[in-house]
C-alpha cells in the first residue's frame, strides 16, 4: 500500500462496481465543493455472469477486467487516497473473490473495497441527500441495483433505518424472465416474490414513516424516462404510470420486442425484472408517487471521500458511538492508543507501516480492544472480534471491518496466524505487525495506572523485535517482566522473536 500524499488532492474519483454496470465519476474540488468533470459507464452485467457455484464465468470476468483497465487508464495519475472504488452485491457473493479482487485491483491500479449491504445503503442515501433540499423531512430512498435493492429512511444527511434486500433487476430478470419472454403470469410471480422479500421490513418502511419517496439508480431512472416519454407521468413515477408500463411490457411479450421511447438497448434485457422489483416496492410500502434522483452510490462515495480529505471521517464517529454504546473505559483505551502510536513511530520505516489507513485501524483497535467485556471478561478478545466482525459499522468496508476485528481478537493470549490468513494477502503481514504493537501496548498498561509509564524503545526488523527499557526499570517491575516473558513465548510460537532489556 502506498504512502498517503503530503498534498491534499485537487481531483478525486469514485468507482462503483455494480452487479449490472460499472460507473466511474471524476470531480475537482473547488473551494471545498465538488465539480464533476468526467463520467464513464459500462454495462458489464457482472451479476449475470455469476454461476450456480458463485463463481464468475470467464466471459464475465473478461468483461469486468477489460472495463477496469479502461477506467484504470483514466485514473492512472491519481494517488490512491484520491480514489475510492467499491464492489457491491455480486462481489459480496463471489466465492474465491480474493483472486478476482487482486486481478481487478491490478487492472484498475487502485484498491477496491467490498461493502456490506447496509453500508451500500448509507452511501446511496448520502449521494441522494446531497441532491435534495436541506430540510429535515423524512425520506424513503429506494435504490434498485443488479442484485440487491436498498431501502433507506433518513432525514437531512443522516440515515435512520437501512436495509438491503436480495432482489435486483438482473437477478429477477434471470429468475422470472430467463429467455426474455414476458407474460402476465411471470410478472405476477416476480412481484409476489418481491413482496415476500420486502415483507419482513414492510412495517418499518411503509408510508407512515416518511413524507417523500425518492428513487435512484439506473433502473429507476430508466423507468422514469419511459413513463414520462409515454406521457404517463408528468413528474417522477406514479403508481398509475407503473401499472401502464407493466401492461406495455406484457403486450410486447418479449424483451427484444420492447420499443419504448426512453429505454436504451443496454437496459432492455433486464428491464422487466427492474419493473417487477419496483412494482413490489410500490405495493409493499404503499407508495403513490416517487421522485427520481440522478445521484446515487458513486456520488455518495465522492462526498464521503471529500469529507475524509477535509478530516470528517465517518468511521471516527462510528468508533465514538461504539465506545459510548458499550461503556468502554475511554481513559484506558486512549492510553493504549497513545502507546501504540508511539511504538508505531519507531518501527514505521523498518516494518513498512507507512499507510495512513493502517495507522487509523491501529488507533481504533486500541480504543475498542475491550469491547468484548460487554459479553464476558473470559475470552473477551474473542467476543470483541465477533462484535466488530458482525456489527453494522458505518463507513467501514468489509475488508477494513475484518481487519479491525482481527486486530482486537489478536491483542492477547495465544497469537494465532489463522485469523490473518483470511485477510487479503497484501495486508496479512502488516496486520500481524500492528497486532504485535497492540499486544505490547496492552501489556504495558495492564495495571491501568493513570500515570504515564516509561515506555520502551523498540526496534524491529522482519520477525525480530527488541524492546529497551530505562536502566533497572524491569527489575523494579517484576510483573511486567513476567508478562513480557510470557508474551515472548506466545510470539515465538507464531514465528516472531521478542527480546527485552
Amino acid at each position: 500500500m502506498p504512502d498517503s500524499p503530503s498534498v491534499l488532492p485537487r481531483t478525486i474519483a469514485a468507482v462503483d462496481l455494480g452487479s449490472n454496470s460499472f460507473h466511474l465519476i471524476v470531480a475537482q474540488i473547488e473551494n471545498g465543493q465538488l465539480q464533476v468533470i468526467d463520467r464513464l459507464k459500462e454495462m458489464v452485467r457482472l451479476g449475470a455472469g455469476l454461476d450456480n457455484r458463485k463463481q464468475l464465468t470467464p466471459e464475465a470476468r473478461e468483461r469486468a477486467l477489460d472495463c477496469l483497465s479502461r477506467f484504470g487508464q483514466r485514473l492512472r495519475d491519481l494517488p490512491h487516497d484520491a480514489v475510492r472504488a467499491v464492489g457491491t452485491n455480486t462481489l459480496r457473493q463471489l466465492r474465491d473473490g480474493g483472486k478476482f479482487l487482486r486481478q481487478a485491483e491490478k487492472a484498475l491500479q487502485h484498491p477496491i473495497e467490498i461493502v456490506a449491504g447496509h453500508e451500500e445503503a448509507r452511501l446511496v442515501y448520502l449521494g441522494v441527500a446531497h441532491g435534495l433540499a436541506g430540510d429535515e423531512e423524512r425520506r424513503l430512498v429506494v435504490d434498485i441495483g443488479g442484485g440487491s435493492t436498498e431501502l433507506i429512511i433518513g432525514s437531512g444527511m443522516e440515515t435512520l433505518n437501512r436495509e438491503s434486500l436480495f432482489m435486483g433487476c438482473v437477478s429477477f430478470s434471470q429468475r422470472f424472465f430467463p429467455d426474455g419472454r414476458i407474460t402476465a403470469q411471470m410478472m405476477d410471480a416476480a412481484i409476489i416474490a418481491g413482496r415476500l422479500e420486502t415483507r419482513p421490513v414492510q412495517t418499518l418502511y411503509d408510508s407512515r414513516h416518511w413524507e417523500l419517496a425518492v428513487g435512484s439508480s439506473g433502473t429507476i431512472r430508466s423507468i422514469r424516462d419511459v413513463v414520462q416519454a409515454q406521457g404517463w407521468s408528468d413528474r417522477g413515477i406514479s403508481k398509475k404510470s407503473l401499472k401502464k408500463l407493466r401492461k406495455a411490457l406484457i403486450e410486447a411479450g418479449h424483451a427484444d420486442s420492447l420499443r419504448l421511447e426512453g429505454l436504451s438497448d443496454n437496459r432492455r434485457p433486464v428491464f422487466a425484472g427492474g419493473v417487477a422489483v419496483l412494482s413490489a416496492v410500490f405495493r409493499s410500502l404503499d407508495i403513490d408517487q416517487m421522485r427520481v434522483s440522478d445521484l446515487a452510490l458513486r456520488e455518495g462515495l465522492l462526498y464521503e471521500l471529500l469529507g475524509s480529505i477535509q478530516h470528517h471521517d465517518v468511521r471516527e464517529r462510528t468508533v465514538d458511538t461504539l465506545v459510548q454504546r458499550y461503556s468502554l473505559d475511554t481513559e484506558q483505551g486512549q492510553r493504549v492508543a497513545d502507546t501504540t502510536g508511539r511504538l508505531l513511530e519507531q518501527v514505521r520505516k523498518s516494518w513498512k507501516l507507512n499507510n495512513r489507513e493502517m495507522e487509523l485501524l491501529l488507533n481504533w483497535s486500541a480504543r475498542l480492544h475491550e469491547i468484548g467485556m460487554a459479553i464476558s471478561h473470559d475470552g473477551y478478545h474473542r467476543h470483541g472480534a465477533y462484535i466488530l466482525a458482525n456489527a453494522d459499522l458505518s463507513g467501514f468496508s468489509r475488508q477494513s471491518q475484518n481487519m479491525l476485528a482481527v486486530l482486537v481478537g489478536s491483542h492477547r493470549r495465544k497469537f494465532r496466524k489463522s485469523p490473518f490468513d483470511e485477510l487479503g494477502k497484501d495486508v496479512q503481514e502488516p496486520c500481524r505487525r500492528m497486532a504485535i504493537l497492540l499486544r505490547l501496548a496492552v501489556l504495558l498498561h495492564r495495571g491501568r495506572s493513570p500515570g504515564r509509564k516509561p515506555e520502551p524503545g523498540i526496534m524491529a526488523e522482519k520477525n525480530n523485535i527488541i524492546l529497551s527499557f530505562p536502566e533497572n526499570w524491569l527489575e523494579q517491575h517484576p510483573l511486567t517482566r513476567a508478562e513480557l516473558q510470557r508474551e515472548a513465548k506466545y510470539l515465538d510460537a507464531a514465528g516472531y522473536f521478542l527480546s527485552y532489556s
